[in-house]
């Protein structure tokens, strides 16, 4: 782990990085590549190295010249000399280990950062340059920002100064005011959230002070359902036992519930004030990224006088942006900020450009170049006499409208609207939109990554299926189910339990297997009841007093609370439950007391937890235990139907358990606690002493029964998820949750189709067990892939390009255990690797990275809090809106963009040729050939509003799109700003050009007004007759401002009298001339457009008729 805070956030920089280094790592020396399994071909080359990532690697370095590689030299020695230069005027701070006094500041004072969540891009000081630096980054605005300076130099100027620095300048104030508008809006939001209030324990009691003030050393007092606001040790609750679970959904996106110890000694004092008396300390490890790790210690004085150690560990602490779920905590803040966990894994916010931004810059260093290659053409035929060199800024000057500076004006604009109209959708109700300078990334979607918890589920579990081996229980038997029960808990004698032989002579009637089934769901977990009006004591429990009280269950893992919630709902309810006993109230309205002898919790490693307890009433000891079937096969009795059934719940997207139960004497349990005991005070493989002990009762348990419980999905997930893939998007879903869950809910969201497999990729730690296992995954065909955040780390080390080709191959891709780090680390390969746009969807504060490091991020805003909402481009309160989001306001975005640039760019194109033309016949004058108010008058009054207007123009309804999603597909293509399409739209603006100005050359009466007169009018009309033809949907709108700029052009030919002879407009030849020249230049492409359209329609006008 670096020490530097630039390292430890994950920025774009980076992360790419990172991915670009890695293919010099797959050269680093390994103790393992020696092993004959690298002769196994996996694209290998002799020296038996990945050749593709060899080959990409030598492909980089052939294609250095000399020169390319000086450059190259000179600019990094330059960017080291940078750093250097920052990092000693810039010292970071070096990050260690810290002593934190208890409620007061130590002997040696440090400063800390301050306990501040910052979204924004800008300050007050860095504002102005960096959007001044963001802007003059395009092409675009430079050019215009040199030709504007120009114009100061009196040889140069050909126009008013108006007409340069007006439009730009205008372009600069709009994007200030929009990035300016944004950080506002996330600048309102962070301090909505720093402002949240905390009681902070002080001499003079409790005090409320906002999260921002929070400082390291505070006592802070964090209540039930609220948010953690810094990174603390847990020192105190309200709990009896000294422990409450939290809530990290949205720290590691995991939905189980996490039990946190508080520290024993400072639990045991009588008050919360006493803390401040005792004069304690905490050592805490230096800031680490890890979340689920924590080395420190509390330092506590002894009567004596010397200061008595005890160890802290991950269960002792309460990190930043989880949830206190149970009780009321305290705890003493040891990381603020930046150095908390969260922040930590989270990315700085950075300025995002579309890809459409970046497609017509390069476009316009392609009229860029035409505009020189024209301005050279010109200077070489007027001769290199005289200072040629002026004449040649000159004609660069007039032909500077090649490049639209108005189509920033526009594009910005429109952008805006695109916002307006996305946050008006009635459809999608309270979207926002935060980043407005890409809503036409939406229509360009390739990959969609997508958080599970919170986002594509509800995080509610819902008991659906109870499998007996004979007979199968659902939602629609609970009757039945309550029934048998009932009956079982009504004999004098409760049925036997004792566990049978391999070969019962008499088979068990369904009422004793429903009995012993539902009370070992029921005993099997580590679930605690709690009631909003107090804790109910067993010794007191009415059944009346129980009904009154709402009773709330607490565990780790929502599984258990869904079993637990059915039993009650059976009739047979968990009352009562601490660290040594259990209670349970029986359908006749009984109580019946368990001791708890043992627990042994759940593990990812074990799959399985278990629990030995003795019912007080019989003296009879048990042992229950549930876990996944892929364990419990090996444990249960031998059965018939398990795997089948299984297999069957697991294609309806259910989670199973199976439960099973064993009998043990007295001698028995003796035996296994003596040797248990002895395994835990072991000190050498103590934890592997401790399995095989453990092991040891795992074997021959009786099969009681199979449960599924299903995750319910957010409304809608499914046909999202299906109109998504129907539209091209592939969905990958990233989530820090478990391998068996992920799976689960994978097939019941239908991200995984029926007829799809699905490829498990095993766990693997070094490069021969990768190298195996991608070999294993090369060999599967339309298959989705499953893969730990584990094994993808060590694949991306060694075989990154091997791995990305295959995985962007499957229909979809699954991630499970992963962190907020390497979610944005995927987003970040997909887009080096594939070129493509990502999306990236969460609810969470774990997903912040993600979110940020996409092309374009949305956020959830739901019961699982803001964070995500706050950081994302967009902004929503379900996941369902993201198909409208992308398939209808994307589609219209980008092809409204598209439209909008073709027809400014050929509004600049159409002038500047018969601008060159007119120069080129009269001697190469560098003259303009219209002046001032024309100019001016031609990109506003003119034509700016029936362009501006195609910002509403669509070619498909919204249903339309929604119902036909596979149109989006040609959306991702690009062809609306293609290369095609673009040279197209110049051979029209040479055509069109062309024929007005030689129409008006040939048809002129000798007088130059006239022929400024009747070109300038058929240009105007020739633009407003374009845009029409282009229009595939009218709006009211669109017809008022074709018609009002047509009359501002006719009333303008009668007010400059300067640039018009009004006698002549008045005449016959003038009118006839304007339209035979206007017919011309227009009717040949209305006729292109019937035919186009009568044999070779577009998909969408296909759909139209």
């Amino acid at each position: 782990m670096e020490d530097n805070y630039s390292l430890r956030i994950v920025t774009n920089t980076a992360l790419s990085r990172r991915t670009n280094t890695r293919y010099t790592e797959l050269n680093s020396q390994d103790p393992e590549e020696d092993c004959p399994l690298d002769d196994v071909p996996l694209i290998m080359s002799e020296d038996g190295m990945d050749s593709e990532n060899e080959s990409l690697t030598k492909k980089g370095k052939q294609k250095r010249g000399p020169l390319c590689g000086l450059c190259c030299s000179i600019y990094d020695s330059c960017t080291n000399c940078c750093q250097s230069c920052k990092g000693r005027i810039f010292k970071e701070k070096e990050l260690k280990p810290r002593n934190v006094w208890l409620g007061r500041h130590g002997p040696e004072e440090e400063h800390y950062p301050a306990n501040k969540i910052r979204n924004q891009k800008y300050n007050i000081i860095t504002f102005l340059p960096l959007v001044l630096y963001y802007q003059f980054r395009l092409f675009l605005n430079l050019y215009f920002l040199v030709m504007a300076i120009s114009q100061f130099i009196p040889s140069l100027r050909i126009g008013y100064l108006y007409t340069y620095w007006a439009p730009l300048g205008f372009v600069i104030f709009v994007t200030m005011c929009r990035e300016a508008l944004d950080d506002l809006r996330r600048f309102r939001r962070d301090y909505e959230v720093n402002g949240q209030q905390f009681l902070k324990l002080t001499r003079a009691g409790l005090v409320k002070v906002p999260s921002s003030d929070i400082q390291v050393s505070d006592l802070i007092v964090v209540e039930k359902d609220q948010r953690v606001p810094a990174d603390m040790v847990f020192l105190r609750t309200t709990e009896k036992n000294g422990s409450c679970f939290i809530r990290t959904d949205q720290l590691d996106g995991e939905t189980d519930w996490k039990l946190r110890l508080a520290v024993s000694s400072c639990q045991r004092l009588g008050r919360e004030e006493d803390l401040l008396d005792l004069n304690a300390y905490v050592y805490a490890e230096k800031p680490q990224k890890d979340i689920h790790s924590f080395i420190g210690t509390i330092n506590v004085p002894s009567p004596e006088g010397s200061m008595t150690q005890d160890t802290l560990s991950i269960e002792n602490t309460i990190w930043a942006n989880t949830v206190v779920a149970s009780g009321r905590a305290l705890g003493v803040v040891i990381y603020t900020g930046r150095e908390t966990r969260a922040v930590m894994n989270t990315s700085y916010p950075h300025s995002k450009i579309g890809l459409l931004d970046l497609e017509i810059n390069s476009q316009t260093k392609v009229l860029f170049v035409g505009t020189i290659i024209l301005g050279i053409l010109m200077i070489s035929l007027k001769g290199f006499d005289g200072p040629w060199y002026i004449y040649f800024f000159r004609y660069v000057l007039l032909f500077s409208s090649i490049i639209p500076l108005s189509l920033r004006v526009n594009l910005d604009m429109g952008k805006i609207v695109y916002s307006f109209l996305i946050q008006r959708d009635k459809e999608i109700p309270n979207t926002v939109v935060r980043t407005t300078t890409i809503p036409e990334e939406l229509g360009r979607i390739s990959y969609l990554l997508t958080d599970k918890t919170g986002t594509l589920t509800q995080n509610e579990m819902v008991f659906k299926k109870l499998h007996l081996g004979t007979v199968s229980l659902g939602q629609d038997s609970t009757d039945e189910l309550k029934a048998h029960l009932l009956t079982a808990y009504s004999q004098p004698t409760i049925p036997p339990t004792t566990t049978p032989s391999r070969k019962p002579a008499v088979r068990r009637t369904v009422v004793t297997k429903v009995f012993e089934s539902v009370r070992a769901i029921a005993l099997c977990h580590n679930v605690t009841p709690t009631y909003e009006e107090g804790e109910v004591d067993a010794d007191e429990t009415e059944v009346d007093q129980d009904q009154e009280a709402k009773v709330v269950y607490q565990a780790s893992s929502p599984d258990e609370v869904a079993l637990v919630s059915w039993t009650e709902d059976m009739g047979l309810a968990l009352v009562k439950r601490d660290l040594n006993s259990m209670s349970l109230r029986t359908p006749t309205g009984d109580i019946h007391n368990y001791t708890i002898l043992q627990i042994f919790p759940f593990t990812s490693e074990t799959k399985r937890m278990g629990i030995i307890l003795r019912e007080d009433k019989s003296g009879q000891i048990y042992f229950f235990m549930k876990g996944a079937d892929s364990v419990m096969n090996s444990i249960v009795q031998y059965n018939d139907w398990l795997d089948e059934e299984c297999g069957n719940m697991a294609r309806e997207g259910l989670r199973t358990l199976v439960v099973g139960k064993k009998a043990l004497t007295e001698d028995q349990y003796a035996d296994f606690e003596h040797r248990y005991q002895q395994a835990k005070l072991t000190i050498v493989d103590r934890a592997a002493k401790v399995a095989a002990v453990v092991e040891s009762l795992e074997r021959d348990l009786e099969l009681l029964c199979l449960t599924g419980v299903e995750d319910k999905l957010q409304q809608d997930v499914r046909p999202t998820l299906e109109l998504l893939k129907n539209a091209g998007i592939k969905i990958w879903m990233l989530t820090g949750d478990k391998l068996e869950t992920a799976t689960c809910i994978a097939k019941s969201a239908k991200l995984v189709a029926r007829t799809q497999g699905i490829h498990i990729f095993k766990k693997v730690c070094n490069r021969s067990e990768a190298h195996l296992e991608l070999n294993s995954f090369r060999r599967k065909s339309d298959c989705a892939l499953i893969i730990t955040g584990e094994s993808l780390d060590v694949c991306l080390k060694f075989y990154e390009h091997e791995f990305i080709e295959l995985a962007c191959q499957c229909p979809a891709v699954v991630v499970c255990r992963c962190s907020p780090t390497q979610k944005a680390e995927i987003v970040e390969l997909l887009k080096t690797h594939t070129g493509k746009r990502t999306c990236a969807i969460g609810d969470g504060g774990n997903d912040v990275s993600m979110i940020q490091t996409a092309n374009a991020g949305v956020g959830l805003e739901g019961k699982e809090g803001r964070q995500a909402s706050l950081a994302a481009d967009f902004s929503l309160t379900q996941f369902r809106h993201v198909g409208r989001l992308l398939l209808v306001h994307g589609r219209n975005s980008y092809k409204r963009s598209g439209a909008l640039s073709h027809f400014v760019m050929h509004r600049g194109l159409i002038i500047s040729v018969m601008q060159a033309i007119f120069s080129s016949i009269f001697y190469f004058s560098s003259v303009a050939l219209y002046q001032g108010v024309l100019t001016v008058g031609y990109v506003t009054a003119y034509t700016m509003f029936p362009v501006f207007l195609l910002v509403i123009d669509q070619d498909v309804t919204a249903e339309t799109a929604m119902r036909y999603p596979e149109l989006y597909k040609d959306l991702i293509k690009g062809r609306e700003l293609s290369y095609k399409m673009f040279y197209l739209w110049v051979l029209i603006s040479i055509f069109q050009g062309g024929i007005i100005m030689y129409g008006a050359l040939y048809l002129f009466e000798g007088d130059f007004i006239h022929i400024v007169a009747i070109s300038f009018t058929s240009l105007v009309i020739t633009e407003l007759l374009m845009v029409a033809l282009t229009i595939r949907t009218w709006h009211w709108l669109m017809l008022v401002a074709e018609v009002l700029s047509m009359a501002a052009y006719i009333i303008s030919l009668f007010v400059f009298d300067s640039y018009f002879d009004r006698n002549f407009i008045k005449t016959w030849p003038f009118w006839w001339k304007v339209v035979i020249i206007t017919l011309i230049s227009c009717v040949p492409l209305y006729i292109l457009k019937y035919l186009r359209k009568k044999f070779s329609p577009s998909t969408y006008s296909k759909l139209i008729e």
